[in-house]
C-alpha cells in the first residue's frame, strides 16, 4: 500500500512540475513581450509625436498590454508568494496551523479566482457578442477582454497547486515555489 501511495505522489509531484513549468512559461512570455512593447510602443510614440505626429493607436494598444501585464503578474504573484497575506499573524502560528491556514487561505482564493474567472469570461463573451469595437485600430473588445479571465484562470491554478503541493509535502508552502519563511528559518537555525 505504501508503495502505491509513493508512487501516487510522485506523479502529482510530477504533474504538479509540468503544469507550473507551463504557466511559468506564459507568465514570463506574456510580462516580458507585454513590458518590452509597451516601452517600445511609448518611446516610439514620444519620438513620433517630438519630430511628426503621435501615433494614433498608442492608448488602445497600451491598454491592452497594461491588461496583459497586470493579469499575468497576478499569476506570477501568486506564484512566488508575492500577494497580500497576513505575515505577523501567520509567522506567529505554529506549522501545523500554518498548514491549516495555507489550506483554508489557497482553497477560498482558488475558489474566488474561479468566480472572478467565471464573471469576466461573461463579460468577454457579452461583449464579443455585441461586436464592441476599439475606436482608433477598429479591433474587437474582446480580444482585450479575454486576457482578464486568462489571468485568473492562471491564478486559480497557481493556488490550486498551493493546495496540492501543501498535501504532498510535509513542510508549509504559501505558494508552489515558495516556502514558510517560519519553515526556512527552522531550517537554517538547525545548521
Amino acid at each position: 500500500m505504501e508503495k502505491k501511495r509513493g508512487g501516487a505522489i510522485g506523479a502529482v509531484r510530477s504533474s504538479l512540475k509540468i503544469v507550473g513549468e507551463l504557466v511559468e512559461w506564459i507568465e514570463f512570455l506574456a510580462l516580458s513581450v507585454g513590458v518590452f512593447a509597451l516601452t517600445a510602443l511609448w518611446i516610439a510614440n514620444v519620438i513620433a509625436r517630438t519630430f511628426f505626429t503621435s501615433i494614433y493607436f498608442v492608448e488602445e494598444v497600451s491598454q491592452f498590454l497594461v491588461l496583459v501585464i497586470t493579469f499575468a503578474g497576478l499569476s506570477y504573484g501568486v506564484r512566488r508568494a508575492r500577494h497580500i497575506r497576513m505575515g505577523a499573524i501567520f509567522d506567529a502560528m505554529g506549522p501545523r496551523l500554518q498548514k491549516v491556514f495555507i489550506f483554508v487561505i489557497a482553497g477560498i482564493s482558488c475558489v474566488l479566482m474561479a468566480i472572478m474567472l467565471k464573471y469576466s469570461y461573461g463579460y468577454a463573451m457579452e461583449s464579443f457578442i455585441m461586436s464592441h469595437t476599439t475606436p482608433a485600430l477598429r479591433l474587437p473588445y474582446w480580444i482585450f477582454w479575454v486576457v482578464i479571465p486568462i489571468g485568473f484562470f492562471l491564478a486559480a491554478i497557481q493556488y490550486f497547486r498551493t493546495i496540492m503541493k501543501n498535501i504532498v509535502e510535509k513542510e508549509v508552502w504559501l505558494s508552489p515555489q515558495q516556502k514558510s519563511e517560519y519553515e526556512v528559518e527552522n531550517v537554517k537555525g538547525e545548521m
